[in-house]
């Protein structure tokens, strides 16, 4: 079988263009050697491969492997390392992938050039579409808009075995990190994944050497993340928004954004200055100016405050270097800014609290950013953040919430696939949640939504869309929570205190 798989691999390499028909014996030899084997059976019918195939295939691949000794475990951290050695053995050199990015950008578009190179990193597995397909995705309608939710299945939990391997593995400093550009291609390691199907479009932006790339697990279409190809900390400054402009004014089919700056409010990788972007309308996006204002000096650039659970000023111009000049007037005032009546604080103790996260897009001929403002201040009641999820609400999000869930889109834990599973069925039963150790965290939330469907009655046809519906209304509190001005008459009061300071 693994002589068929073979002939079906290179197949899939000719069909979707990462082997030339040039290449074929070079590639077929490399896998060969792989393997350990000594020849490719003679085979007197043409083989061929879907994409469908690629799970299946580089399955019974791994299976071989293992039986013959390649593999030192039979589990997803030491198999998604081979496959991915695989693969890499049909990804052309980054020098061909750019060159046809480049080729693509200058005579087609942007877009034919991100295109081409969205399905490139899908076709190599580096975007493993098979696990993509798991993530449990639906919307839920809020008065703000509809809200994406997600249960991310494709990030593979890793095994005990491989656990205690990784903490025993020696540490190396290199990559640096998972946003370093000398991930390209590497080999990996139990504490490390594999890349070696993995390629970086070098780009300029404001005057600095940056790589552009895609999420391996691309929470929505086209998850792409720019970032610096030096390992400096992320930094929210006026070289920040010239970079989104500087970027969008490349991809004007992409929007932009970046995390904060701080802890608690920032994103999971601080020490690396990078965005995300793709090409995609988040509910935020779509969420219309409820008041507007102008700064004295800058009535060329539309302000308003949007209508959002969390507190946004989103600018609008013809010309971006317009909207940068105010967006630091922004960022210098909010960065000093505190208004004890609504609770905020500049500083405390010298620790800084106040930053910014900003999303930058091209919106017909003019330029947009959003604004959303920061605060990681922290309390006895919040020790985890007074802006952040609060703890009624850690049973479904306790995580951070980054560039992406402040736009719109819930990035659940996979954790609760198997808990809301195991939920509908006990509430169907009737049973006790309380005496459940796993489901006791959610029986306070059930106490709350059950009275509202009190009258139809939760039955095995209904109750997948109420629990839908309900953990889509958490993430709405989630966000409530993390927005420094409350949708409250006190809240916009004093949100339009800050803007009428400016």
């Amino acid at each position: 079988m693994i002589q068929t798989d073979i002939r079906k691999l290179i197949a899939y390499g000719v069909k979707t263009g990462l082997v030339q028909r040039e290449d074929v014996i070079y590639t077929a030899n490399r896998l060969l050697e792989l393997f350990g084997l000594d020849e490719l059976d003679k085979c007197d019918t043409d083989v061929t491969m879907d994409v469908a195939e690629l799970e299946e295939v580089l399955g019974r691949m791994c299976d071989y492997a293992y039986e013959n000794g390649l593999i030192e475990e039979n589990s997803v951290v030491y198999r998604d390392l081979f496959d991915t050695r695989i693969m890499g053995l049909l990804v052309p050199l980054p020098s061909q992938v750019i060159g046809r990015f480049r080729e693509l950008y200058e005579t087609v578009s942007p877009q034919a050039a991100t295109d081409y190179f969205y399905k490139f990193s899908q076709d190599t597995d580096y975007i493993r579409r098979y696990r993509i397909r798991r993530d449990k995705k639906w919307v839920t309608s809020t008065a703000y808009g509809d809200l994406d939710i997600t249960i991310n299945l494709s990030k593979p939990e890793k095994d005990p075995k491989a656990i205690a391997a990784a903490k025993l593995a020696k540490q190396s400093g290199y990559p640096k990190c998972l946003l370093c550009p000398e991930n390209e291609g590497y080999a990996g390691r139990v504490n490390h994944p594999a890349r070696q199907n993995h390629r970086i479009i070098p780009i300029c932006i404001n005057d600095s050497e940056w790589g552009f790339q895609y999420s391996p697990y691309v929470y929505y279409n086209e998850h792409c993340i720019v970032f610096n190809t030096k390992h400096v900390p992320m930094k929210i400054e006026h070289a920040t928004f010239c970079k989104l402009f500087d970027f969008v004014k490349q991809f004007p089919h992409y929007f932009v954004g970046s995390n904060a700056d701080l802890p608690i409010v920032g994103g999971s990788i601080l020490s690396h200055d990078h965005f995300q972007g793709g090409h995609y309308e988040f509910a935020m996006a779509k969420a219309p100016v409820e008041r507007s204002f102008t700064v004295k000096g800058f009535e060329d650039v539309a302000g308003g405050i949007v209508k959002w659970p969390m507190s946004v000023i989103r600018l609008s111009a013809e010309d971006p270097d317009r909207i940068i000049a105010l967006a630091d007037v922004i960022l210098d005032a909010w960065r000093g800014y505190t208004d004890e009546a609504a609770f905020i604080f500049a500083y405390t103790d010298g620790e800084p609290h106040n930053t910014i996260t900003p999303i930058a897009r091209k919106r017909g001929d003019s330029y947009e950013m959003d604004l959303v403002l920061r605060n990681n201040i922290t309390t006895e009641e919040h020790p985890l953040g007074v802006y952040h999820p609060h703890a009624k609400l850690h049973h479904i999000k306790k995580e951070n919430i980054g560039l992406i869930e402040v736009m719109g889109l819930a990035v659940l834990p996979a954790r609760l696939k198997k808990e809301m599973a195991d939920l509908k069925a006990a509430i169907l039963e009737g049973r006790d949640l309380r005496a459940d150790e796993t489901l006791a965290k959610h029986a306070d939330w059930v106490d709350e939504f059950m009275p509202k469907y009190a009258s139809d009655g939760l039955t095995a046809k209904n109750i997948d869309s109420v629990i839908e519906k309900e953990i889509g209304l958490v993430f709405l509190e989630v966000l409530e929570d993390a927005g420094v001005y409350k949708r409250t008459p006190e809240g916009q009061a004093a949100f339009d205190r800050f803007t009428a300071g400016l």
